[in-house]
């Protein structure tokens, strides 16, 4: 995970896992990205026994670290925050192996490397909107002149950053898709323009391909054009509807396959948005509004899938 020092409990999801796990029974580790590494073929990592405590003033203890085969582990939590640099891929490629040798992981590294979380929409072109992907700045524009009024996104972004709408007319137009795709040399996607955005982007949580049956509706403030917690929205929960639950009917079971059990999709009106596969949010707001334990829905998945693993 990212370092524990600086996480806000009270929106962190990782942390709400450890404290299941804890609450649980089970022996809880804490490690870096920098604390993974591979020895003649084997995976090992320096790992930190961790308490933890529901508590803004003292969330955590750490014991002093140890070093072992990751495979000793009955399971490992992937939840680093992107980038989804080449580092992030490395430490795929380690997880990756230490998978082989015996250990679970949440969620299956070369799934994770395989489904960019913007990218892995246009798997399922009946659940998004108009999609293009390309670095080609005409073709872009020819995309907008036809649909009017478009978003441009990295493929790499996370919490709203780099996201752009253009609108007809636009006189910056071509500034934006010079500096998203660093004059045509970046990959990046563009949508058609959601208006429902102002209703809410929704976060909806899947856990073994099975959705937890409300979303969270991430509210834009006044003036912004993202609904993304990161940027300043505010949030409240929401019975999912019937088309959202039919997106979520043909997504999961490529997810569960995929060995992705935990995963969040973004969806605005009736159209998927994004998959978020690396490090998911939203599990303590959504506890908070319903009473829920969703990182508990979670450890009975790991726990049945390590019976048989």
């Amino acid at each position: 995970m990212d370092p524990i020092v600086s996480i806000n409990i009270k929106k962190d999801s990782t942390f709400a896992m450890m404290l299941e796990a804890q609450r649980r029974g089970h022996k809880i580790y804490y490690l870096l990205q920098s604390d993974l590494f591979a020895k003649n073929g084997n995976v090992f990592a320096r790992i930190f026994p961790v308490q933890v405590f529901d508590n803004s003033d003292k969330w955590y203890e750490l014991d002093d670290g140890i070093t072992c085969p990751l495979a000793d582990l009955s399971a490992v939590f992937m939840r680093k925050d992107p980038p989804f640099d080449m580092e992030y891929i490395y430490s795929t490629y380690l997880l990756e192996l230490a998978e082989r040798q015996g250990c679970l992981i949440v969620n299956r590294p070369a799934s994770v490397r395989s489904a960019n979380e913007k990218l892995f929409t246009a798997w399922f072109p009946e659940c998004s909107p108009e999609t293009l992907v390309t670095r080609d700045m005409a073709r872009i524009k020819a995309f907008q002149e036809k649909l009017k009024h478009i978003v441009v996104k990295p493929l790499d972004g996370m919490g709203g950053s780099m996201i752009f709408q253009i609108r007809e007319g636009d006189t910056n137009k071509n500034v934006i898709l010079e500096a998203i795709t660093q004059n045509g040399t970046q990959t990046v996607m563009a949508q058609r323009f959601l208006p429902e955005y102002v209703a809410g982007d929704k976060r909806i949580l899947l856990i073994n391909g099975k959705p937890f049956p409300h979303g969270l509706a991430r509210i834009p403030a006044e003036g912004e054009g993202r609904g993304n917690l990161a940027a300043g929205a505010s949030y409240k929960g929401v019975d999912l509807t019937e088309r959202e639950y039919e997106i979520c009917n043909t997504v999961g079971p490529t997810l569960k396959e995929m060995g992705l059990m935990f995963v969040g999709l973004d969806v605005i009106g009736d159209y998927l948005t994004e998959i978020n596969v690396t490090s998911p949010t939203c599990i303590r707001e959504l506890d908070h509004i319903y009473s829920a334990n969703i990182a508990g829905l979670l450890m009975d998945e790991v726990e049945t899938t390590l019976k048989t693993h």
